[in-house]
């Protein structure tokens, strides 16, 4: 009884530097996951297909996983999502294990996701703001990538 309470700390209740390196990254990935699905339900509207699509293509192009292992990963990482109270669980874990220009290519996403629609609400626009500042990106960082997502999305 005692090993398998132990067993089930260490497997989902450990914080991620006590894990395994596969768990670690993991649980990174579930929290940048959280981070771009957390895009998707901030407008007004529901969320919509094509963020939700682009979520989906930019957690395959970021990860490098199949359909099948992105689904699975962003069903984590919504169950998460709904969990949580704040983004700071999320962005913590991502201050831990992101670089820089990891951290950077995060709000990339973020803001591709926000411009998925080809239109900028204020709450998307508000909610990459405080990613990036939770996440220590350089408000110069910040604008490049919001430029260029809204570029290509057609926003000129």
């Amino acid at each position: 009884m005692l090993n398998s309470i132990r067993t089930f700390f260490n497997t989902h209740l450990a914080r991620p530097e006590t894990r395994a390196p596969e768990a670690a990254e993991q649980a990174v990935r579930r929290a940048a996951a959280a981070l771009l699905l957390e895009m998707t339900h901030i407008d007004d509207e529901a969320p919509g297909a094509i963020s939700r699509d682009t979520v989906v293509d930019l957690v395959r192009e970021c990860f490098g996983m199949n359909y099948s292992q992105a689904e699975a990963l962003l069903g984590c990482a919504e169950a998460e999502r709904t969990a949580s109270t704040d983004y700071f669980q999320f962005t913590s874990l991502i201050n831990e294990h992101y670089g820089p220009e990891q951290k950077a290519d995060l709000v990339t996403a973020l803001w591709r996701v926000a411009f998925a629609d080809e239109r900028l609400s204020r709450y998307e626009e508000y909610l990459v703001r405080k990613v990036s500042e939770l996440l220590y990106v350089p408000h110069s960082v910040f604008i490049q990538a919001k430029l260029a997502a809204a570029q290509a999305a057609g926003g000129g």
